[in-house]
């Protein structure tokens, strides 16, 4: 079984899915981890972001586990390489490359199939996995998103960060995620919206939750009937 949760950033998709994995027995897959390892791959190649042909012929190269929660780029563990501003940055621009999108899908569906999964990221439920058994899309508040962004970058180390540098950079960031030609940010018709703005982490677990057993529910009975 598949579940999606899309979202802008900030608007608590990760924490939710690693939260309902946990609770269902489910895995989580964290889809902004893989675009963050693709970029972190073009930074250290002095790939040209402006080359999608030199960033195909990098991807040829380029092999992307999450085992457990960690990230592995060719073998290495990258889970906290990713986590720098500088390749936040780059992912969300490389985002907005088809190969790029192409490449990481085909992945993402590799590594979900014939598994009980959770997928969050932009464009899961829409593109990805537009048959999932259960969708969502997270929407939050503007000034909340950055100030839950601004506590993530701090507690990371990355202390220069000003709540207007993170909203300044959030709001690019959903600029090129809605606006790009290629799987822009948006929620599948049938996914159900999710306004995480005033509740806490474990209440929109709840909520999820609540959601995904009636789904069970509903496709077992449809199953045997």
């Amino acid at each position: 079984m598949i579940i999606t949760i899309d979202g802008p950033a900030g608007s608590g998709k990760s924490s939710a899915a690693k939260g309902l994995a946990k609770r269902l027995g489910f895995e989580a897959l964290d889809t902004g981890a893989m675009y963050r390892a693709v970029a972190l791959a073009v930074l250290r190649g002095a790939v040209p972001e402006s080359s999608p042909a030199a960033i195909e012929a990098l991807l040829a190269h380029i092999h992307i586990e999450v085992p457990h929660g960690r990230v592995m780029l060719n073998g290495e563990d990258v889970s906290a390489a990713i986590r720098a501003n500088e390749v936040s940055q780059a992912a969300s621009r490389l985002a907005a490359i088809p190969v790029v999108r192409r490449f990481l899908a085909a992945q993402q569906r590799a590594i979900a199939q014939g598994r009980d999964i959770v997928c969050e990221g932009r464009d899961q439920g829409t593109v990805v996995f537009p048959d999932a058994a259960c969708k969502f899309f997270f929407q939050a508040d503007r000034m909340e998103r950055a100030r839950r962004r601004l506590g993530e970058q701090h507690a990371t180390g990355e202390l220069g960060a000003t709540l207007e540098s993170v909203l300044a950079d959030q709001d690019e960031r959903d600029r090129r995620d809605a606006n790009r030609d290629t799987a822009p940010m948006t929620a599948a018709p049938d996914a159900v919206l999710v306004d995480t703005t005033h509740l806490t982490a474990e209440q929109v677990i709840d909520r999820l939750e609540q959601d995904v057993r009636r789904c069970l529910i509903s496709s077992s009975t449809s199953s045997t009937s």
